[in-house]
């Protein structure tokens, strides 16, 4: 998706008034629920700026605050249009809520509307240094689906394959740290050129990419050690 996401400062047209307006929710001449641009984001739909790192007290008051506001409960009476603007917006602010809140989720959606989100094959590629242990990792498996079928002693392989998880775990959790840290250079770069800013979201994608492959290991993991 590569919307470019609309200024929360952009004057509108209000739809009731027809008074040019700045507020993002209602409008700032009458006091009516908006339309929000399709091209609006996430990020502007809570009035923020697009920074990966993000007060979660901060966002939850944020979120209580505008849930109480565009509550259906609190356009029973009014007209048809803004009956439906807020459902319509409240459904938005859940999903928004849900994304932001989440770090993994908050680098994929900016990712996403900056239109730089880039899966592909590589995802299911293992990363070249680990090659090597994701071979034994996957020998391992097939030989306990084996032992499995045949009946045999399963004690050495499931000990063998919790310290393999164990290990991809730790990955992970380096991985993170990795993420966070590339998080905090987004943010520092919000008014770098276009340039850094497009290596700062290379590499936030490639350890999303990174993240997704060892995870699915982790997982896979899991289910045969049921």
């Amino acid at each position: 998706m590569s919307t470019a996401p609309t200024s929360t400062n952009t004057p509108l047209v209000c739809w009731n008034c027809h008074e040019r307006t700045v507020g993002t929710h209602f409008c700032s001449a009458c006091g009516k629920l908006q339309q929000i641009p399709q091209s609006l984001d996430y990020f502007a739909l809570f009035e923020m700026p697009k920074k990966l790192w993000i007060e979660m007290d901060g966002l939850e008051q944020k979120f209580l605050q505008l849930s109480w506001k565009l509550h259906p409960d609190n356009f029973v009476n009014a007209t048809e249009m803004e009956r439906e603007l807020s459902l319509q917006r409240s459904s938005e602010l859940n999903d928004a809520y849900r994304t932001l809140r989440d770090p993994v989720g908050r680098v994929e959606y900016l990712l996403g509307i900056e239109g730089e989100r880039k899966e592909g094959e590589k995802k299911q590629q293992a990363p070249p240094e680990l090659l090597e242990e994701v071979f034994e990792l996957n020998e391992s498996l097939d030989e306990l689906r084996e032992a499995k079928e045949s009946g045999g002693d399963l004690t050495a392989l499931r000990v063998s394959l919790e310290a393999a998880r164990g290990n991809f775990q730790e990955k992970l959790v380096e991985v993170d740290g990795q993420l966070q840290s590339a998080a905090r250079d987004w943010d520092a770069a919000l008014t770098a050129d276009s340039a850094a800013r497009k290596k700062i979201m290379a590499r936030l994608n490639e350890l999303l990419n990174r993240r997704s492959y060892i995870r699915n290991l982790v997982t896979n993991v899991q289910k045969e050690l049921l």
